[in-house]
């Protein structure tokens, strides 16, 4: 009777985990058909990760994808996978490191000098490191949210000669927990000092937030033309994400997300949907996970802190 039991519980354990896997983890998939012939798209990060798999449907459905990305090797050997897996020689690499405001502002030049249009910005870049960017910012405040606020605002005259067109920012559900100290971004450039696991990642929820108040902020001044923004939570990837942190955490982590976490196919899904499906305008400035729009706490909506942002990040960035 015990080995009957025993049995009745591994297999009811497996139908559970089964039923977990493919409705919680893989989660919804983006539907929309559209097909991008004559679009132009830019996704940052598209190196690695969620990134690059939104780069390969976008390429797969006729866009012309520009890869723009820190490192030249990776970049380059990843132009050449996504040409590979979508079958798209309209897939072009150009150098991009959203901790330099310099290649920044290089970047954005060099692509409106040589392409002619562009129809959705794809901001997907990010990561969970302490340090300081080239110019003295903290180093997720300067990546995950100063570079993308510099690259949109120098393209988004070009987003509203094409529309219409979409921004989508993908953040995190990190941003939660999250909070914007303007005294320690005005003394310090920072969104937060220390360096322990806790405290870079508080800093990263912080930076989150950042996404998704830049956001809310841009979708106002957006009113009235053919742009809409959208923010997003992916969620959790088994990706090259955690490459930075150390081997031994690593290690210890990959069992858990490899059943946990989705895969990069299904965490590029609510970029997707956010990039591509029909009748989202009325939706401008709303936050995403899953597919679906979702609520945000005051904090992520507050038009006070969000305008204030935008200032700092203004100043912070040369634009102002």
């Amino acid at each position: 009777m015990s080995t009957v039991c025993c049995l009745l519980t591994v297999g009811a354990f497996v139908v559970l985990a089964y039923i977990y896997r493919e409705v919680i983890v893989k989660g919804k998939s983006c539907t929309s058909k559209v097909k991008l012939h004559g679009k132009t798209v830019i996704v940052t990060g598209s190196n690695t990760g969620i990134g690059k798999q939104t780069a390969i449907d976008l390429a797969r459905r006729g866009a012309r994808v520009i890869l723009a990305c820190r490192s030249r090797p990776r970049g380059e050997a990843a132009l050449e996978e996504v040409k590979r897996e979508s079958n798209s020689d309209q897939v072009v690499f150009m150098q991009c490191d959203l901790g330099s405001l310099k290649s920044v502002r290089s970047f954005a030049e060099n692509f409106l000098k040589t392409e002619s249009r562009l129809d959705l910005l794809i901001n997907n870049a990010g990561l969970m490191l302490p340090g300081r960017t080239e110019d003295g910012l903290g180093m997720m405040f300067g990546i995950n949210h100063i570079g993308h606020f510099l690259l949109t605002n120098l393209l988004l005259d070009r987003l509203k000669q094409c529309g219409p067109s979409r921004v989508v920012n993908v953040s995190s559900v990190g941003h939660n927990f999250g909070k914007i100290d303007f005294d320690c971004l005005n003394k310090h450039k920072a969104l937060g000092l220390g360096s322990s696991f806790f405290e870079v990642f508080q800093t990263y929820s912080h930076s989150k937030l950042c996404n998704v108040l830049f956001t809310h902020e841009l979708a106002k001044r957006l009113q009235g033309t053919t742009v809409t923004c959208y923010s997003l939570h992916p969620g959790a990837i088994n990706s090259e994400f955690a490459r930075n942190t150390s081997s031994l955490l690593q290690l210890v982590l990959t069992p858990m997300t490899s059943f946990f976490f989705k895969n990069t196919v299904q965490g590029a899904q609510t970029t997707l949907h956010c990039a591509l499906q029909e009748g989202l305008e009325p939706l401008n400035g709303r936050y995403f996970s899953n597919c679906t729009p979702r609520s945000l706490f005051a904090k992520a909506k507050d038009d006070v802190a969000s305008k204030k942002l935008w200032e700092l990040s203004e100043r912070l960035s040369g634009l102002a």
